[in-house]
């Protein structure tokens, strides 16, 4: 694989992890709760990953037991504890900082990156990494809000980066371990599936899906598990066999851009003059990124 074509698998991980709100909202609406859709898109992924590798290669099932910590990162340390840790900040805090808490992400695998896996820390990249957040910044309108400073809030939501960080640092582990990405992929969802069962009630979900519109309720399942999670991690484990984890993580940040036009064309959301400038900023860094190797 080229890394332009890397590039172009994360990247289009970005926009299809920026088109989870339509499943989310629609299902949150049916009387799903946060953690139940956590379970929905790790059990549901699960499912479509299992039939994957039988029908393309059962040996990609096998792991060496003394690598099952990398698993337990992507699928409970990252995939659960951003999920949790990113619903709990909305609980303190405005909407619009808990999203800019969370995109903190790409600069803490920058740092993370360049620590244990000693990528470069250029000057190019430092800077396209604060344009990029920046960018995030604006598109959440920060700047036109007047958020509530909540400490308590704030240090929750910045481990909603801190755990939506981890998934680049523990697969690409992983990666160097001689995994594929099928394989990552399964074992993060078949970890996060486990880890969300003591936090929700079969027997409620059962009843709220089928209380309503069942087939349509299903459709949406399968959409929240396989448009927006299956597909995205593998495209963006794929990317990571060429991209250095600095450098995905930042051209992954369009995802914040995509859930804002989703919301102006999906759910008639408006778009304020910094939400503009943050969207050209955002893609003018994914734009650098490609167009030299930093």
């Amino acid at each position: 694989m080229s890394k332009r074509l890397a590039a172009t698998c994360i990247v289009s991980a970005g926009v299809l992890w920026g088109m989870i709100a339509v499943f989310v909202r629609a299902l949150s609406a049916i009387g799903l709760e946060e953690m139940e859709l956590v379970a929905i898109r790790s059990f549901g992924s699960l499912l479509f990953m299992s039939v994957a590798i039988l029908i393309y290669n059962r040996k990609l099932f096998i792991i060496r037991i003394k690598d099952c910590w990398c698993f337990i990162g992507t699928g409970i340390f990252s995939l659960i504890f951003f999920n949790w840790c990113y619903f709990k900040t909305i609980n303190y805090i405005s909407l619009s900082v808990a999203a800019v808490l969370l995109y903190t992400a790409p600069a803490i695998v920058v740092v993370l990156s360049a620590i244990l896996f000693k990528e470069r820390l250029t000057a190019k990249k430092v800077t396209l990494m604060c344009i990029s957040f920046i960018g995030c910044v604006f598109v959440v309108g920060v700047f036109s809000t007047k958020p509530i400073m909540n400490l308590t809030g704030i240090l929750i939501g910045l481990g909603a980066g801190f755990g939506y960080a981890l998934y680049s640092i523990f697969g690409r582990y992983a990666l160097n371990r001689g995994y594929s990405s099928l394989t990552i992929i399964f074992y993060t969802f078949l970890f996060s599936t486990v880890g969300t069962l003591p936090f929700i009630s079969l027997h409620r979900m059962r009843e709220v899906v089928i209380g309503g519109e069942m087939f349509h309720n299903i459709v949406l399942m399968i959409g929240l598990a396989l448009i927006s999670t299956v597909f995205p991690y593998i495209l963006y484990t794929v990317g990571l066999t060429k991209v250095g984890n600095g450098k995905a993580s930042i051209m992954a940040s369009i995802e914040p851009v995509v859930a804002t036009i989703v919301g102006i064309a999906v759910f008639r959301e408006s778009l304020s003059l910094t939400g503009i400038v943050g969207i050209i900023l955002v893609i003018g860094a994914v734009i650098a990124l490609n167009v030299q190797e930093i």
